[in-house]
């Protein structure tokens, strides 16, 4: 194709929101060689380019090395369609090891940053495989200075391995009991709601530290802003998230005759 036509290659950086050097990167190792040229020689990038990049983006996106990358494009015996499922397969493998990092981190949060008396070993068997020991070290960070991280450490530090799975334990069984009521169409602002709201700043109370309902809005608050927050509340029943929020904040309006 010696002619004008196609996208040339400042355009195509920023569509893809590359570099133009990327691009000329790629078509040096014949990664990705734009089938056009401008009687100047100037690069033109037609429509089947542009799924190439993106194909190659993606790819790039989960790890594949560029060689990795060029095989599997260049592989004859694959069909555009096939390419598609197996995009679906690995954006879905990579979403579920999410899901679960997102799940190990609120197992971790919730349990407010235990200075637990626990064995690396034992934290891993009670908050899951994918438990990192820095998360103590974000919440140190972000409420140490707080009256309620001081309480909160004075009364985990006596906590053993039975403690904290008493506490696993009822936090699933509160999560279970949020999710009934969520799915029976329960409105978030009714009194099975609001009472599971109170059931849930009452864990708290009951084995962290004083949760007032100012601390307990500022939890709700976190649980839509947080993705790490909301995903594991989604990942109970979407929608679960927002409804849990706006029940926190109906229940404190409700006992504190404030407005939520």
């Amino acid at each position: 194709m010696d002619t004008g036509d196609g996208y040339p290659v400042g355009a195509v950086a920023r569509i893809a929101k590359v570099t133009v050097r990327t691009l000329h990167h790629y078509d040096e190792i014949g990664l990705l060689s734009p089938r056009g040229r401008t009687r100047a020689g100037y690069r033109r990038y037609d429509e089947a380019d542009l799924g190439r990049l993106q194909r190659i983006l993606f790819y790039r996106e989960l790890g594949f090395s560029l060689e990795e990358i060029a095989a599997v494009l260049d592989d004859d015996s694959v069909s555009p369609s096939e390419h598609l499922r197996r995009q679906h397969r690995l954006l879905t493998d990579r979403i579920a090891h999410l899901q679960k990092l997102a799940a190990a981190v609120e197992h971790a949060m919730e349990a407010e940053k235990m200075g637990i008396q626990l064995t690396p070993e034992e934290k891993f068997e009670l908050f899951g495989e994918n438990y990192r020991e820095e998360w103590e070290t974000e919440a140190e960070q972000r409420w140490g200075d707080t009256a309620a991280w001081t309480e909160s450490q004075r009364r985990t530090g006596g906590y053993d391995k039975a403690d904290w799975e008493r506490i696993k334990v009822e936090t699933d069984g509160l999560n279970a009991r949020l999710v009934e009521a969520f799915t029976a169409g329960e409105p978030a602002d009714g009194g099975r709601a609001t009472d599971l709201a109170e059931e849930h700043r009452q864990h708290i109370c009951r084995n962290f530290y004083d949760c007032t309902f100012e601390i307990h809005r500022g939890i709700a608050g976190m649980y839509v802003a947080d993705p790490r927050f909301t995903q594991v509340y989604e990942d109970l029943a979407p929608g679960l998230a927002r409804w849990l929020h706006d029940a926190m904040l109906a229940n404190a309006a409700r006992r504190t005759g404030e407005q939520a």
